[in-house]
């Protein structure tokens, strides 16, 4: 039998849904994701945040079309920024928050036809640490 630790890949594989794209409140974005996705579209950073970003509490987050999606979510190319998309979106689902509340993952995977559920608490905190190690 194989005994090996379950991995990242075991409990979830990305479907391109885009259903990760849609509400959740939106997608913070840090000041290093605000300059590359600045830079990459070829606007100011004052532009930018103007223009893309929203406010939740004192953190930025992309904004969100009137479809509720992110704002740079294209239903044909999936994502139009992805070689600069935020790093909560090359992280999705292994984000942080799961470490510390675990029951946040069936709540996501609710929504994402990707994630397993009813993961054992301590293996998932395991894969998920791991998996933002490899980030």
């Amino acid at each position: 039998m194989d005994y090996r630790p379950l991995k990242g890949e075991d409990i979830f594989k990305c479907m391109e849904c885009g259903a990760c794209c849609k509400g959740f409140g939106g997608t913070y974005i840090s000041e290093e994701d605000i300059e590359k996705i600045s830079k990459y579209i070829n606007i100011s950073l004052e532009i930018f945040l103007d223009k893309y970003c929203t406010m939740s509490g004192s953190k930025y987050v992309l904004a969100q079309g009137k479809d509720d999606n992110c704002i740079f979510y294209d239903k044909e190319k999936q994502c139009s920024i992805h070689p600069v998309k935020p790093y909560m979106c090359k992280a999705w689902p292994f984000i942080k928050t799961i470490i510390s509340n675990p029951e946040n993952w069936n709540a996501m995977a609710g929504s994402c036809p990707g994630m397993k559920k009813d993961i054992e608490h301590d293996i998932l905190k395991k894969i998920v640490d791991s998996e933002i190690k490899l980030l």
